[in-house]
C-alpha cells in the first residue's frame, strides 16, 4: 500500500453559530467556547504530527467544520500562520476554507486571503428563505449574495457553493429555482448533496415521530437528474457523483479522498489516513484540548488491512466520473490486479450495465459508472464490500 507522507491536510474547526437540524458533524455552538485554547491545542497537535510523520510539500489544504469563518480576523490570522509554520505549503497548493454566508465580512476575507486561503466553499444549501429556516440555517438569500460579492472584492476567484436536495417540503420546482439562481452567480464549482437523515439530529427525532415531510423517492431522483441536466447544460463537468466544475476547477483536495490517497487530519473529531493507518481524533472540545497537553489527541488508531484498503479504493474511486484506473490499483497494491481481486462483483456490475470499461486518463484500462449506474451509485459501491 502507498506509504508516502500525506500531501493533503485537513483541519477541523468545530465551532458554529448554531447547530443545523440535519447536522451530525463534530460541531458546537460558539458561545462560551474556549476558542483561543482550542487554537493552542491545534498548534500543539501540528507540532506533534510533523514530528511523527514529517511532511512533504503540501499540495492541498482544506479547513472544514463547523464553520471555520466564525473565527474573528485576529484568530483567523493566528490560525493560518500556525498552518504555514508547521507545514510546507506548495506555492500552487489549493487552500480551501468552508464558510457560511453571513460569517464572512470583508476584513475576515482579507485575513483569509493574506493567510494563504485561495478557495472558499460556501454552505448555501438553498435559495429559498422558507427552506433555509426549516433546516435551521441562520443565513438568508441576501447573505449569500453579499458574501459572494465580498469574496470577489477580497480577490477570491475560486468559489464553490453547496446546495441540498430532498429537503422537507422541497419540490422539484423549488429546487429548479435555487439551481437557476445559483448558476446566475457563474461560479466555477457547485456541490449538490441529497439530505441524509442522520442519528443524533433534530431531523432524526422528527423522522422517528413521522413529522418530517420528506419528498417521495421518485421526486428525489427527479431532483438529482434535474441537477445533472442543468449543471451540464451550464458548462460544468459532472466529475464526481455530487460535484460539478468548470474544467480546471475540480476540488483537488476532495480528489485525494476519492483516489484513496493519504492525508493528515487535525482537530477535534478529524479523521486522518497515513502510513497504512486511519485515525479519529477526540471529538469534545475540552477533552481534545486536555489530551493535546500530553499526547496526540487520538480517539482511536487502526491499521487498515489490505483487503479493506482495496474495497475503499473501489468505493471512493467510482464516485469519480472518470472512474478507477487499473494501473493505479496495481501501483497502490504492489502488483495485484483489480480484475483478479474483484472478478465477481466487477463482472456482475458490467453485466447489469451499471459499470462500463474505459480507457482511463492515464492511458491504461479502467472502469467507471455508466449513465444507468450514476443514480444507483450506492448499489454499485456496496457490491465491492465483503465480496
Amino acid at each position: 500500500m502507498l506509504m508516502h507522507a500525506p500531501r493533503a491536510l485537513y483541519i477541523h474547526i468545530p465551532f458554529c453559530t448554531n447547530k443545523c437540524h440535519y447536522c451530525d458533524f463534530t460541531s458546537y455552538v460558539l458561545k462560551g467556547q474556549p476558542v483561543d485554547e482550542y487554537l493552542d491545542a491545534l498548534e500543539r497537535e501540528m507540532a506533534m504530527t510533523v514530528e511523527q510523520i514529517p511532511p512533504e510539500e503540501i499540495r492541498t489544504v482544506f479547513v472544514g467544520g463547523g464553520t471555520p469563518t466564525v473565527l474573528n480576523p485576529a484568530q483567523m490570522e493566528r490560525f493560518l500562520s500556525s498552518v504555514k509554520k508547521y507545514f510546507p505549503i506548495h506555492p500552487d497548493a489549493e487552500f480551501t476554507m468552508e464558510a457560511n454566508p453571513g460569517t464572512t465580512d470583508l476584513d475576515k476575507l482579507k485575513a483569509m486571503k493574506a493567510g494563504g486561503v485561495n478557495r472558499i466553499s460556501f454552505g448555501v444549501q438553498s435559495f429559498d428563505n422558507v427552506l433555509l429556516a426549516r433546516i435551521g440555517r441562520i443565513h438568508n438569500v441576501e447573505d449569500v449574495y453579499r458574501s459572494i460579492e465580498n469574496a470577489r472584492l477580497a480577490g477570491f476567484t475560486n468559489l464553490s457553493i453547496d446546495l441540498m436536495f430532498g429537503l422537507p417540503g422541497q419540490t422539484v420546482e423549488l429546487l429548479s429555482d435555487s439551481v437557476n439562481r445559483a448558476l446566475e452567480l457563474d461560479l466555477p464549482h457547485y456541490s449538490l448533496y441529497g439530505l441524509k437523515v442522520e442519528e443524533n439530529t433534530l431531523f432524526h427525532a422528527l423522522y422517528e415521530r413521522n413529522e418530517l415531510p420528506l419528498p417521495p423517492e421518485e421526486d428525489e431522483l427527479a431532483m438529482y437528474m434535474l441537477l445533472i441536466d442543468k449543471l451540464k447544460a451550464a458548462g460544468r463537468d459532472h466529475y464526481e457523483i455530487s460535484n460539478f466544475a468548470k474544467p480546471g476547477f475540480e476540488s483537488r483536495h476532495n480528489t485525494t479522498y476519492w483516489r484513496n490517497e493519504p492525508y493528515y487530519g487535525l482537530g477535534a473529531g478529524a479523521h486522518g489516513y497515513a502510513k497504512g493507518q486511519r485515525h479519529i481524533n477526540i471529538k469534545g472540545v475540552q477533552p481534545f484540548i486536555d489530551a493535546s497537553l500530553t499526547r496526540l489527541p487520538r480517539l482511536e488508531t487502526n491499521e487498515v488491512p489490505e483487503e479493506e484498503a482495496m474495497e475503499d479504493f473501489m468505493m471512493v474511486g467510482l464516485r469519480m466520473l472518470d472512474g478507477v484506473s487499473c494501473a493505479s490499483f496495481e501501483q497502490q497494491f504492489e502488483g495485484r490486479t483489480l480484475e483478479e481481486v474483484f472478478d465477481l462483483p466487477l463482472r456482475r456490475m458490467l453485466d447489469n450495465g451499471l459499470l462500463e470499461p474505459i480507457e482511463h486518463a492515464d492511458g491504461g484500462r479502467g472502469y467507471r459508472l455508466s449513465e444507468k449506474g450514476i443514480p444507483l451509485g450506492n448499489e454499485v459501491f456496496g457490491a465491492f464490500i465483503g465480496n
